[in-house]
């Protein structure tokens, strides 16, 4: 068998991630597979275990070996990180498209959870990410423009805001976030390519730096499709 079955794990795990073996739908019979790749059906039971073991791929009965409908696990609910060091961690490749970034005076809500007064101006941030080239999420974030006034000269769709906070010496330092699971609109649908109505992950994120200062408020709308959440809890008594 010697190395040849990581090789064709490899190459099934190629096909699944490209969409060739498309999610919930049935690969090849181990036969057919050996044929294909000129090995032994020993061989292809073999790279096939290690993906279900991996969780790409189920084998069930009367139906064969499907393709998993593969979700990302989340666990910035354990602690803080930026998206993309977390994903990177994951062995996942990332992008993020700047939608708008721009100075607003912040409206009542922006305002209390800053503790702004009235007419300040804060930063209105709305970023697409990526995962594996797939859109993930939908973030909509506002910052304080005072003390953050240089972040205007900064392009957010390849510089992490968390490491922006933590250049200027306010690193943050707390995260609270509330989640609720809502219907997609039809705007967020078509930016997350979902169907309309679907359910999203939608998280309110707070920030702050070691003073307690709320300098961070983030809206967050992630598919439900493809992201799962780790929560750790512990026994306080």
């Amino acid at each position: 068998m010697s190395t040849l079955y990581l090789q064709i794990k490899d190459d099934l795990l190629k096909k699944i991630k490209s969409g060739e073996y498309k999610q919930n739908e049935t690969i090849p019979t181990e036969l057919d597979l050996a044929k294909q790749y000129q090995v032994s059906r020993p061989t292809i039971r073999h790279a096939i275990q290690l993906l279900v073991d991996l969780g790409y791929l189920e084998k069930r009965k009367k139906r064969g070996t499907i393709v998993c409908n593969q979700k990302i696990e989340q666990d910035f609910t354990r602690f803080i990180a930026s998206f993309d060091s977390q994903m990177h961690q994951k062995g996942l490749s990332t992008q993020t498209k700047v939608l708008l970034f721009k100075q607003e005076i912040a409206n009542d809500e922006v305002k209390k959870v800053l503790d702004l007064t009235e007419n300040n101006l804060v930063y209105k941030l709305v970023r697409l990410r990526y995962i594996d080239n797939k859109p993930n999420v939908l973030v909509t974030t506002y910052i304080p423009y005072q003390p953050f006034s240089s972040f205007s000269k900064i392009d957010f769709s390849n510089t992490s805001l968390y490491d922006s906070f933590k250049k200027l010496g306010r690193p943050i330092h707390k995260v609270t976030r509330l989640l609720e699971v809502i219907s997609s609109d039809e705007t967020t649908a078509d930016l997350l390519n979902i169907n309309k109505n679907s359910p999203v992950f939608y998280f309110h994120s707070y920030g702050k730096d070691k003073d307690d200062k709320t300098i961070e408020y983030s809206i967050s709308k992630y598919r439900g499709d493809i992201n799962s959440f780790l929560f750790d809890i512990s026994n306080t008594n």
